[in-house]
């Protein structure tokens, strides 16, 4: 699991970087931001479900 919470992490700061080329540009790529956009958000709620299971819950 941690393993895969950290290849997540690391799409997800990869898409930060095309993202942010694809912004710069300024092109026509809109649609092509977009969907990256999608799949960091994606890849988020995966690494948030990865990093609840990961946490034991502390009852006090």
């Amino acid at each position: 699991m941690r393993k895969r919470l950290a290849a997540l992490k690391t799409e997800h700061r990869d898409l930060d970087v095309a993202i942010a080329a694809l912004e710069a540009t300024g092109g026509p790529d809109q649609l092509q931001v977009a969907r990256l956009k999608k799949r960091k958000l994606a890849l988020r709620d995966q690494m948030m479900v990865i990093e609840d299971y990961l946490t034991p819950d502390i009852i006090a």
